[in-house]
């Protein structure tokens, strides 16, 4: 039985990048691409809509690998 990701809409999401020390490289259209060291992570920005499940996988992956 796999574990329940958390569900969160992109500025909660950009809101923990920031903490973990990511900054805001560029943006293109509705996505913003935010880095740290050799770590990237894209991010559909839509006002109010929640992530889908596999951005929020990939969120938490890059977090723990870039920590």
């Amino acid at each position: 039985m796999s574990d329940k990701q958390p569900r969160l809409t992109a500025k909660e999401a950009e809101k923990l990048l920031f903490q973990q020390g990511f900054s805001l490289e560029r943006q293109k259209g509705s996505h913003r691409i935010y880095v740290k060291k050799s770590c990237r992570m894209v991010l559909p920005h839509h006002s109010g809509e929640m992530l889908h499940p596999k951005i929020v996988k990939q969120l938490l992956d890059v977090i723990e690998a870039c920590g």
